[in-house]
């Protein structure tokens, strides 16, 4: 995974710095449910860089997925018409 997709959290993890910890629904904050509410701008425009970054690497799957030939489509377990059903959808939905 490239430095560009990964998220915050996961970045601070790996550079051995806590990350914040979540608000929203179930967090007992409070707060909003909104991914940068409570984080300040900053929180906000990372939420907003990872959330774009998480659908460009969809979008990039599933071309590569739909590009694959048959044979190695039968050896991870997946049909042509998964792949095709797959790569159909779109970026932002999971």
């Amino acid at each position: 995974m490239s430095q560009g997709i990964q998220s915050f959290a996961s970045r601070a993890a790996a550079a051995g710095t806590p990350a914040r910890p979540k608000t929203g629904a179930g967090s007992g904050t409070g707060r909003g449910t909104g991914r940068g509410i409570g984080r300040g701008i900053g929180g906000a425009l990372t939420a907003l860089f990872d959330t774009l970054a998480l659908w460009a690497e969809r979008r990039r799957q599933r071309r590569d997925l739909e590009a694959l030939p048959d044979h190695l489509l039968s050896d991870i377990g997946v049909s042509r018409s998964d792949a095709a059903n797959e790569a159909d959808k779109p970026f932002w939905r999971g």
